[in-house]
C-alpha cells in the first residue's frame, strides 16, 4: 500500500483527529512559510511572526510523534509536548495559538492570518474529535500507531 492509499484509508475512518493531525500538518508548513516572510516588516508585527515561526516548530514535534525519538531534546521539552496527546489537548494549543495570531490583526494586516485560519480549523477539528467522544488516533504515515515505537 502506497502513502496516498495509507492516507485515503485514514481519511475513511472519519476520525476527526486524522483530519486534525493533517490540518496541523498544513499550519506547520503555513507558520514556518508566513513566519519567516513576516520577520522583515519593520513594525511589531515582528514578534507574531517570530511567534508564528516558533508555533511551527513547537508543532512539528506534537504532530510527528517520531520526531520525539529520534531529535535529541530535553526531558522536560519532552514532557511538555506530551502533555498534548489528547485530541482536547491539541485543540486547546492549536486555539491558543491561533488567537495570538488573530490578535496580528490589530497590528497590521497580513499574511498571518492564512496561518491563524488554519490553526483555527485544526483546533476545530480536534475539538469535534474530543466532543464526539472519537479516541485519538495519530497518521500512521506521520510516526503514530506504533512506528515511533518500532524505533526504540
Amino acid at each position: 500500500m502506497g502513502i496516498m492509499e495509507s492516507i485515503g484509508s485514514e481519511f475513511k475512518t472519519r476520525n476527526f483527529s486524522i483530519y486534525g493531525q493533517w490540518t496541523g500538518i498544513i499550519a506547520i508548513l503555513l507558520c514556518i512559510a508566513v513566519g519567516i516572510a513576516n520577520v522583515f516588516h519593520a513594525s511589531l508585527l515582528i514578534i507574531f511572526s517570530v511567534i508564528c515561526l516558533v508555533s511551527g516548530l513547537l508543532l512539528i514535534f506534537i504532530e510527528i510523534p517520531l520526531l520525539l525519538r529520534i531529535c535529541p531534546t530535553s526531558k522536560k521539552f519532552d514532557d511538555f509536548v506530551r502533555k498534548f496527546h489528547s485530541n482536547y489537548g491539541r485543540a486547546g494549543i492549536y486555539l491558543t495559538m491561533a488567537t495570538v495570531q488573530w490578535i496580528s490583526i490589530v497590528v497590521d494586516p497580513s499574511s498571518l492570518i492564512a496561518a491563524a485560519v488554519v490553526l483555527t480549523f485544526a483546533g476545530c477539528f480536534y475539538g469535534l474529535a474530543g466532543i464526539k467522544g472519537q479516541e485519538f488516533m495519530g497518521s500512521k504515515t506521520l510516526g503514530g500507531a506504533g512506528v515511533a515505537q518500532m524505533i526504540v
